[in-house]
């Protein structure tokens, strides 16, 4: 069976993934803070036959995260596919946003996911090459490429975490690792309810976590021979 480990895997987009590739046959390696969501959604799954491991790690702290990987991955399943999914965003003005605030979700957006991606690249290189390559998806977001006022600070790490992961998939093509991003529009998650998020968009109109669970499926479903190097999903009524 392939198997798929997923970062911030409790609630929102990573926890509808993990149903979604559980409904299609991997096993799972699940990371989340919350240590008692992450068992909950386990053992629904494991209800279904599937193999899943998990570990609660804070991405937030650097410290914590290449051994708790390995650790994780120490259990008797081997990542195909890794998504970088876990993330965080704020809002507010740059001219007065503590560094504290900025170092956080930097951490979390950008630095997280190269210390993921570092302690797995042994793992999905050893099983990689031409035929079986390992495959990285990280989740961006189409602020990447765009400004909005108040939320420089998320523009600016997934705009770096764009950077990284091209930088990434160069570096590791020789190793037949392939690297992609899912690039989305505003999604329904809860996020939006987060204590570091002023907003009052109608969320009603953004894509709901299912539809990027399953564009994350289908990028993790390529031929090991291809690679799309980024899939942008957008609502059809616009960026929110």
């Amino acid at each position: 069976m392939p198997v798929a480990l997923i970062t911030g895997a409790s609630r929102g987009i990573g926890a509808a993934a993990a149903r979604r590739f559980a409904a299609a046959g991997f096993d799972l390696l699940l990371v989340a803070r919350s240590g008692e969501q992450l068992e909950a959604l386990a053992e629904q799954l494991r209800h279904q036959g599937r193999q899943v491991r998990t570990a609660s790690l804070d991405l937030s702290d650097p410290s914590s995260i290449a051994a708790g990987i390995r650790h994780l991955c120490s259990q008797g399943l081997i990542p195909d596919v890794v998504i970088n999914n876990a993330g965080a965003a704020w809002t507010g003005p740059l001219a007065t946003m503590p560094i504290e605030r900025w170092q956080w979700l930097v951490q979390l957006n950008l630095t997280s996911v190269f210390q993921v991606s570092q302690a797995v690249l042994p793992l999905l290189r050893r099983s990689g090459d031409a035929e079986t390559g390992g495959l990285i998806i990280n989740v961006s977001s189409h602020a990447a490429r765009n400004a909005f006022p108040d939320w420089g600070a998320y523009c600016a790490s997934k705009a770096a975490l764009q950077a990284f992961s091209r930088c990434l998939a160069e570096e590791e093509r020789p190793h037949g690792v392939r690297v992609c991003t899912l690039t989305l529009g505003s999604v329904n998650t809860p996020l939006w309810d987060s204590e570091t998020v002023d907003s009052s968009f109608d969320r009603r109109a953004m894509l709901p976590a299912d539809q990027a669970a399953e564009a994350l499926l289908v990028l993790a479903q390529q031929p090991p021979t291809q690679v799309v190097e980024d899939l942008t999903l957008m609502p059809t009524a616009g960026a929110f």
